[in-house]
């Protein structure tokens, strides 16, 4: 009675029975919506249509912001694999639907004319569902190409690898942590505003403070690196020697012919000092000032044992020096 059905059943024991077409729709942009499939990442990002065609492998993407490796086709966003598997469904109990109108149809069919009794078989045609194409997600507003393979992609936030080659660019991602940093000193009197309790609300505001200070440096140091390990194949120095300003300026005269003092002034180098100093103090004294401080700062207005106080003025205006030296650093180089 059920031949048909049978038949279309035995059909999806096999393995990639049901193939339902998909189109990727491109955003107004001309970018497709991917996501990356570590479940620890999940990071949403896209990808230009024809480089994501033309550049990027089929063996191996890389996530802009995790990292993570994956094949190409792992990378179909959440509402895109939700999307095909709601398609096949209903592409599912289409096929069996058509299968058990063929059986009712062969049935009837065979059931003798002017019987006694006559059993005929009906199916209910209810409506198939119709599954509009899947809509890409608005255009992000941080677009990137990739300066070693030329791959364009966009996302939101940050980005630190290219998903066509994995390129990791320390100039763009220099420029990303100072900008995050400003935003984030630009969010003080948002947050202020919206916690109740002024003990709270201080401290993470002078957390915030005193953590991008720390960041500036740091962001520095590895664009400090990384600009160094370009000007010369076999660079030799010494691990954080860019956490040095005396030593990292000897060093970069040393490679490109022009020290920090070509960027900034004596008055300026001295009170960028001073912030490398107390970054130091921050990362591994809790800003308890010691007399190496002193020494090295020279930083009068403290004595042994205070607390450093960090203000969001001074992060400015550190945040302001690190990006023209960074601009100097970049020009000496071309």
């Amino acid at each position: 009675m059920f031949d048909e059905l049978l038949r279309t059943l035995k059909q999806f024991e096999k393995p990639r029975s049901i193939s339902v077409p998909m189109k990727i729709e491109a955003d107004a942009d001309g970018y497709v919506d991917k996501e990356c499939p570590s479940e620890t990442c999940r990071f949403s990002f896209k990808v230009r249509d024809d480089d994501w065609r033309d550049k990027v492998r089929d063996e191996e993407v890389f996530c802009p912001f995790c990292g993570h490796t994956a094949a190409a086709k792992s990378w179909y966003t959440t509402e895109q694999v939700e999307w095909a598997k709601r398609a096949a469904f209903t592409k599912f109990k289409g096929l069996i639907n058509e299968a058990m109108k063929q059986d009712a149809s062969n049935w009837n069919r065979r059931q003798p004319r002017n019987a006694l009794v006559s059993i005929t078989l009906r199916v209910n045609d209810a409506p198939q569902e119709l599954l509009l194409p899947l809509a890409a997600t608005e255009p992000m507003r941080l677009k990137i190409a990739c300066e070693s393979c030329g791959c364009r992609y966009s996302v939101i936030g940050s980005a630190y690898f290219c998903p066509s080659c994995g390129h990791n660019s320390a100039e763009r991602l220099f420029d990303q942590s100072l900008g995050k940093i400003e935003a984030a000193l630009s969010s003080i009197p948002a947050i202020r505003s919206a916690l109740a309790d002024l003990d709270t609300a201080e401290n993470t505001v002078r957390l915030l403070i005193e953590n991008g200070l720390q960041q500036a440096i740091t962001a520095f140091q590895r664009f400090a690196e990384a600009l160094f390990q370009k000007t010369t194949p076999e660079p030799k120095a010494r691990q954080n020697v860019f956490q040095n300003l005396e030593e990292g300026s000897n060093l970069w005269e040393s490679a490109s012919g022009k020290s920090y003092r070509d960027h900034l002034s004596e008055v300026e180098l001295a009170l960028l000092r001073r912030f490398f100093q107390q970054r130091h103090l921050l990362a591994h004294r809790e800003g308890l000032v010691d007399q190496q401080y002193i020494d090295r700062s020279g930083d009068l207005s403290y004595r042994v044992g205070q607390r450093l106080v960090v203000r969001e003025t001074d992060v400015r205006r550190c945040l302001e020096l690190i990006q023209r030296l960074g601009s100097g650093l970049r020009s000496d180089i071309g």
